[in-house]
């Protein structure tokens, strides 16, 4: 019986630890470094028992297991999985999904091993039940969608509706992008990524189709300076400045949030409430609707300012502002002067809708960042869309790439909300934010995460600087908003939504749970 236990696993996802991310080219180099490191086909053999010691572990029941293999390594990771699944007593069922005789030698070495051992595979699924499917047939090289034999195969564990553990990636999802690469690509309950872990398990349709995320390393740690990308987590609060005994509200920053056209002013609130929520010393609504209300019942904190855009120079320049919240086109006429003036700007919903109609605001936008103002920009793929003059079905495409170019060319951290937000600044290495659910996909969330952004950027932004503050603020709001999301769907799994105006209290009792371990 083999053992179950390794000491390179771990879950990734779920799960709270910062992690590196390698993209293909990356992950090639890592692999090319790993088996120039150990003798020939015991890295596989490596990968193989990875795979089997999971298998046991996540499915220690299962009575017959299908291993379904494709035409190059990944297929014979599988096969090596099939060996020592063997040994521990498994009922298997191999297929092999591609010609034995044109197979890369390190999968030639395992089929050859594996039929040593009496398991000779078959090109046909298995006609019984099935508890498992391991499914290797596609692995890191994957850019089209699955054809042929390979596709048939996908089709047939579609089929079976069984739980499936991937080995690396499900087969038919892009390494690289998240994307689904054809209507057949595996939806598994288990991804095993070796070596490293790839940016398409975490972002655009990775989620679905991965499940629970582990990594085993198989010993090997690559080189500094070698991952393209990386995990959110919660170390992101440790930007946050300690709160001395003698401080006062002016010591954690004024927050002031412009939106709140006539019919939105709720998105301003909500907006505005996640700001103290967040911490921040003041905070300022001035609503866009001149009829709108002058005081939240809910948050008397709140204090209420009519055309506070229009302040003086010193008020525009100690503030940290967020525009855009419930904006409507109502925000055309304050944004020239709050590009121009304000050094901490974040802007969502429709702040950015006017500034993608209208190229003078473009240039101003753009100018900031040649100037040093920061700027935090939070669009949803459709607005991301509209500002790079594409489609969202393009942005959703390459998630990693759209906010690349958004970033570059405007000059601002850039927040790409979704499935796997994307966070990109200039000069860090891009990261992928694993918290959070479908339990967001509600009017309201996004103000909630731009009043955050907001609040925590308010505060850090005296100890590390507008721009470093702008990506830390951004990183830290991101990870804390999808984590309370995550919370309450352990307390409460068969939730349906999570309303706006609790998510704030939620993030609250998140930051205030892992504040400690940031400050060691």
């Amino acid at each position: 019986m083999i053992e179950t236990a390794s000491a390179t696993l771990r879950l990734v996802l779920p799960g709270e630890a910062a992690a590196w991310l390698h993209g293909v080219a990356e992950s090639r180099a890592v692999e090319a470094e790993a088996l120039a490191a150990h003798a020939p086909h015991e890295l596989m053999e490596r990968a193989g028992l990875a795979v089997a010691r999971l298998a046991l572990a996540v499915a220690p029941h299962a009575r017959c297991i299908w291993v379904a293999c494709g035409p190059g390594n990944n297929g014979g990771d599988g096969l090596v999985a099939a060996r020592f699944l063997r040994q521990a007593g498994k009922t298997l069922h191999v297929t092999l999904h591609g010609d034995a005789q044109r197979l890369p030698g390190d999968a030639s070495h395992a089929l050859h091993l594996a039929r040593r051992q009496g398991i000779e595979p078959s090109l046909s699924p298995p006609d019984g039940p099935v508890d498992l499917v391991i499914d290797a047939l596609l692995g890191l090289g994957t850019s089209r969608a699955p054809q042929g034999p390979v596709a048939t195969a996908l089709e047939d564990i579609l089929r079976l509706q069984v739980p499936v553990l991937a080995v690396d990636l499900p087969s038919g999802l892009d390494a690289e992008t998240g994307r689904a690469l054809g209507a057949t690509a595996v939806r598994a309950a288990h991804t095993l990524s070796l070596l490293t872990l790839k940016p398409g398990l975490f972002t655009a349709a990775g989620r679905d189709h991965a499940g629970q995320v582990w990594l085993d390393s198989l010993g090997f740690v690559p080189g500094p300076g070698s991952a393209s990308a990386r995990l959110c987590s919660a170390t992101a609060l440790r930007a946050l400045p300690p709160r001395p005994h003698a401080a006062h509200k002016g010591s954690f920053g004024d927050v002031v949030v412009v939106g709140g056209a006539p019919g939105m002013t709720g998105a301003a609130l909500l907006a505005g409430r996640a700001a103290l929520a967040a911490g921040a010393g003041r905070v300022f609504i001035s609503l866009l609707d001149p009829d709108g209300p002058r005081f939240d019942t809910t948050r008397p904190e709140l204090m209420f300012r009519p055309n506070w855009w229009r302040a003086d120079v010193a008020a525009l320049a100690r503030s940290t502002v967020v525009c855009g919240c419930g904006a409507a086109d109502a925000a055309r006429e304050a944004l020239p002067v709050l590009l121009a003036r304000c050094p901490r700007l974040v802007l969502d919903a429709d702040a950015l809708n006017v500034i993608a109609s209208d190229s003078a605001l473009q240039h101003l936008l753009e100018a900031r960042g040649r100037r040093g103002q920061a700027t935090v920009l939070t669009p949803h793929p459709l607005e991301a869309a509209r500002l790079l003059g594409c489609d969202a079905a393009t942005v959703q495409a390459d998630r990693m790439t759209a906010a690349r170019a958004l970033s570059q060319r405007l000059h601002c951290v850039l927040l790409l909300k979704g499935s796997g937000s994307i966070l990109v600044s200039e000069d860090a290495l891009p990261a992928i934010n694993p918290s959070g659910n479908a339990l967001l996909a509600t009017g309201g969330t996004g103000d909630v995460l731009a009043g955050w952004v907001g609040g925590l950027w308010a505060q850090m932004a005296p100890q590390l600087g507008d721009l470093r503050a702008a990506s830390a603020a951004a990183e830290a709001a991101a990870w804390l908003h999808g984590r309370a999301a995550d919370a309450e769907l352990e307390a409460a799994p068969g939730s349906l939504a999570l309303r706006a105006d609790d998510l704030s209290a939620r993030m609250r009792k998140m930051a205030a749970l892992h504040r400690p371990a940031a400050a060691d």
